[in-house]
This record gives structure tokens, sequence and C-alpha cells, in this order.
């Protein structure tokens, strides 16, 4: 049995590096794989520095993906993946084929003599198209906008400066996250608020989401405690001609919009003024919220539950705990106050550890006071007062 097996591998990793080296593999799929960490890799010809190589993007169960590189001679390295796999189905232009394994060990490659005698007769196929590993990803903004000129996050010329390029990717996915949203809100003109502000790239961007490449009549307000701050961004206004977005220093509790709001952002403020910020969004009946929390600090000093305290003993898994826990309880809330809620992604984790976004999307004739909204808050009460030791929590 294990001849067969060994010879079923060879046939196919022949196969594989015969289509590639001709010009005419389109890609091999490798399923069913051995190491459970992993879900599937696709195996592609790639130019790679002038250089066809074979590309191996090996997705994760953690919704990652990684990538090696491989010459298209190296018999060894593609053995090594098959090894891996139970299924590997391989693509191209002379014909397909199905390598399979069973519970039992024994594997069969459906198709792979018929394509062999293809691939060796020096027959003439239809040769692939071969992609190169440097794409550009296409943004929202380019670079090139006066407010990201002003705010330096790029040069005169539209060159997005390296050491904001980690900025400027994170601007553009929260547009990418408001573009998402759109739907739920108003089309011709709109109100919105950017709460504890801070520089408010995010202000400027949202602005010129809306009004420049939307054309929509915008009324925004960003506010942030800071005076200096406040009159930087109002002067930077100014000078790009944003005439709807003004800036006010204040206290965001004390803030009351003379319309309705329809949506409220929020980039990294920290600790509980995220929760404040939340507060303020649902009093004002949002219709969209959007908001980034920053350090979660507060559940950390309150955190007094004995079944955790396995947990609990080390500091670094204690903070991770509140993180999740906090997030997690301010969107119980935001249930309770009427809307569907989401935890997402806003950057790769890699350039920054604050990476979550919370996000509420308001339900339309939703009953505060019935039994959903009721079945909510005691969900977050309850979780609060267990990870507390029954302290009750300061936003309700």
């Amino acid at each position: 049995m294990n001849e067969i097996i060994f010879d079923n591998k060879s046939l196919l990793c022949r196969l594989i590096l015969k289509a590639a080296q001709m010009g005419v593999l389109k890609k091999a799929i490798f399923s069913k794989p051995c190491d459970k960490n992993i879900k599937k890799t696709v195996l592609m010809p790639k130019e790679i520095s002038g250089k066809v190589m074979l590309q191996a993007e090996i997705f994760h169960t953690d919704n990652k993906a990684t990538h090696e590189n491989t010459d298209i001679s190296d018999a060894a390295k593609i053995a090594e993946y098959i090894e891996g796999y139970m299924q590997i189905n391989l693509l191209t232009t002379a014909g397909d084929c199905e390598y399979k394994v069973s519970s039992s060990g024994k594997s069969v490659v459906i198709g792979g003599k018929k394509l062999e005698g293809e691939l060796f007769a020096q027959k003439s196929f239809a040769r692939v198209e071969i992609g190169g590993n440097n794409k550009t990803k296409k943004y929202i903004l380019s670079g090139n906008e006066e407010f990201l000129k002003c705010l330096g996050v790029s040069d005169k010329n539209g060159r997005v400066y390296d050491k904001k390029q980690a900025k400027f990717r994170q601007i553009n996915r929260f547009l990418e996250l408001v573009r998402d949203v759109e739907k739920h809100l108003p089309k011709e003109s709109i109100r919105i608020c950017d709460l504890c502000c801070g520089k408010s790239y995010l202000s400027f961007a949202v602005y010129h989401y809306f009004s420049v490449i939307k054309g929509m009549q915008v009324k925004m307000t960003g506010m942030d405690l800071k005076p200096d701050v406040i009159e930087y961004c109002s002067d930077v206004a100014r000078k790009v001609g944003f005439d709807g977005l003004e800036f006010i220093c204040g206290d965001i509790r004390a803030y009351e919009p003379r319309e309705h709001v329809d949506m409220v952002i929020s980039l990294h403020a920290c600790d509980i003024a995220t929760d404040i910020v939340l507060r303020k969004a649902t009093e004002c009946q949002a219709d969209v919220i959007l908001s980034t929390p920053c350090c979660h600090h507060d559940l950390n000093k309150k955190l007094d539950c004995g079944a955790l305290a396995f947990v609990g003993q080390h500091s670094m898994l204690r903070q991770k705990l509140c993180d999740a826990a906090t997030d997690a309880l301010r969107l119980k809330l935001l249930e309770a106050k009427g809307y569907d809620v989401s935890a997402l992604e806003l950057i790769d984790p890699e350039e920054t550890p604050k990476n979550i976004l919370l996000r509420g999307i308001r339900k339309k004739n939703f009953d505060t006071n019935g039994k959903a909204a009721k079945a909510a808050m005691d969900e977050y009460l309850t979780a609060y007062s267990y990870l507390t030791g029954g302290k009750s929590p300061e936003f309700t």
C-alpha cells in the first residue's frame, strides 16, 4: 500500500511541476489538510521579481493567509505539500485530475494518467496568463486629497509619507466600513458627529467621502476636550473649504445637537470615553454608530470573579480578557438600546492592537421597553455583575 501512495504522490508532483514548466498550470487546490490549523492551500504560478515561481497561499483557521514561494523545479517542496493533504485538485489548460487519500491511507489520482499522457506528448496547449505578486490595492482615497496634505499624511505631490502609510490604510479601511452602512443612511443630506475626534483624520475623511465623492449635503461636528486640537482642526477645515465641518471644544456629555444625528463615529476614545460616546450616540438615536475603542482600564480595575481568577492572575491575559469582555458588554448594551451590533476588524492587528470596531445599526420601531430590550439589558447586567463581583455598571 505504501508503494501505491508513493507512486501516486510522485505522479501528482510530476504533473504539477510539468504543468508549471509548460505554462499551462491554472492552480492546484489542496484541501482536507492533516493540520487542523489550516483550511486549505492554493498553489498558483506567479511572476516574482521577473521570475516565474509557484506561490502557495495557505488559508488558516484564524482567517489569516500566509504565502510561500517555491521554484517550479522544486520537487521536494511540492511533495511536502502533497504529504499534508487528503485531497488535491489540479487544474490545467491541458486537462484536470484529482488526487484523493482514503481514511485507510489508500490513494488514487483520478484522471492522472490521461493528463500525464497529454502533458508529456509535447502537444501545444493554451498558456496561462501569469500575474505578478505586486498588486496595488485600490483605495477610496488616493493620497492626493488636499485635506491629507494639510494633515501631514501625504506630501504636496500626493505621495503618502512612509511613516503615515499605516494611518492612510486605517483611514481608507474606515471609509470602506462607512460604505458598507450607506444603505442605512440618508441619500441626499446627512448629519454626522465625530465624538472625541482628536486630530480628526476620520472627520475630514468621512466629510470628504459624503460631500465630495458622494455629492451630498453634509453637516458634521467634531468634538474634543483639547482646545489646541480643536483650533488646529478648525484651521484645516477652513483651508480645504469644508464649510459644513465644524469643531467644538467641550465635554460630549453636555453636547445637545439641535437636529437628528444620522451617524456617530469615534476613533480610539480612551477607556470609558468610548462608553460616553456610545451613550451619547444612543441618546441621539443615531442610525449608525461606528466606534473603535482604545485602552480598556475600567473593567481591569474592577474585575473580581473567582471563576476567572486563573486568568486574572496573569496581567497580560487579564488585560486581554478585560478588552474582549468590555467590548462585548458594550455591544450587549447597544442591543438593549435597539441596535443590531457587530465587532469588526478595522485594520491588521500587526499595525495596531487597537483594531476592533464596534458597529451598531439602529432597528426601526424597536421598543426599548419591550421583551427583547429587557432580555438584552438583563444579560448585560448579569454579565457585568458576574465579572465584577456584584458591582453595578456605570453605564446603563
